[in-house]
């Protein structure tokens, strides 16, 4: 289910009953793609019942899934057919079609051609924490960020909702782990992995990568001595979990590591009900260690320090990790 982690604040004060939930995505459940519809965004059943539940509450956690639709039509094939239309127009009256009516006619062309596009979906994860005021989803682009932000928004009376914010930001962090001497320089808990991501701030923003790489050698930090600073950076969390931390404070590649999920059900009911329980649980161990380890968070609604990524707001793409999974 969460390959990908972004992670809100819930407003203090904002509640909802599970029923009350249920009314409000209702009234916004999926529906596919008119003939005429290049987009569709709607909610469906995270059991993937038809006409059941749209909230799921597992051990107290409330776990929703939007869908998103597209249906697309290559430029080209748009361009091509217009410009047929518009070679007709001028050959049976002699007038070559201007501007406005050029754009016209590409629009009359991509409407003529969405009956015959294929429908792409894609599946995004939220989980609403309400003891804790967390709201997570599992979207790793910008674009589909901004579609559940926009969703929950609209479906949810009075929800307000903000990225998570901490004291020292993940990229200062980062460099500091990096440039660390001895593994007892990492915040408790905490091992540096293989995995990283480097880029210079200047003009050329020059970049260098390691994959299956050691990490704590003369070479990153020779890197990062000279203005190389860190945008993702693997980690692992007490053995349990394994992922890749980004400068904009996104958690990518989850894994699960060996151990985590032994004596689960492999499938059906009770497989969903103990993925949503054991994965929420860790997350939920592990989200407050790593705000310690960024400084602490800053108070809701409070301006990022100057040297903070700023908020994404309320309808924010890389496409990476965007892939539907089982759960979690």
């Amino acid at each position: 289910m969460f390959k990908n982690v972004t992670i809100y604040r819930i407003a203090p004060g904002w509640s909802a009953t599970v029923a009350d939930m249920e009314a409000a995505l209702d009234a916004a459940r999926f529906k596919p793609c008119g003939a005429t519809q290049d987009k569709s965004v709607g909610w469906v059943e995270p059991r993937g019942e038809a006409h059941g539940p749209l909230v799921e509450s597992v051990a107290g956690q409330r776990i929703l899934k939007l869908q998103i639709e597209t249906k697309g039509v290559p430029g080209s094939v748009v361009k091509k057919k217009a410009q047929e239309e518009a070679d007709h127009i001028e050959a049976t009256t002699g007038r070559k079609p201007g501007k406005k009516e050029t754009k016209a006619l590409r629009e009359d062309a991509l409407l003529a051609l969405l009956p015959q596009a294929f429908a792409r979906q894609m599946n995004v994860w939220v989980w609403l924490d309400l003891e804790n005021g967390w709201l997570v989803t599992d979207a790793s682009s910008q674009g589909k960020i901004d579609e559940v932000v926009t969703a929950l928004v609209r479906a949810f009376d009075g929800l307000v909702i903000t990225l998570l914010q901490t004291a020292v930001t993940p990229q200062t962090a980062m460099t500091q782990w990096l440039s660390a001497t001895t593994p007892d320089e990492w915040p408790g808990g905490f091992a540096v992995e293989r995995e990283c991501e480097l880029k210079s701030g200047d003009e050329e923003k020059s970049s260098v990568k390691f994959t299956r790489h050691n990490l704590a050698t003369d070479e990153v930090r020779q890197h990062i001595t000279e203005g190389k600073l860190p945008t993702r950076l693997a980690l692992s969390w007490e053995g349990r979990i394994g992922f890749l931390l980004t400068e904009s404070l996104q958690l990518k590649k989850i894994n699960f590591l060996e151990g985590v999920f032994d004596g689960r059900p492999d499938e059906g009911e009770n497989g969903f009900d103990a993925d949503v329980a054991l994965s929420t649980g860790e997350l939920q161990k592990l989200l407050p260690e790593l705000v310690d380890a960024l400084g602490g968070e800053m108070a809701f609604g409070a301006a990022p320090a100057s040297d903070a990524p700023a908020a994404v707001q309320p309808a924010a793409v890389t496409t990476d990790g965007d892939d539907e999974g089982p759960p979690f």
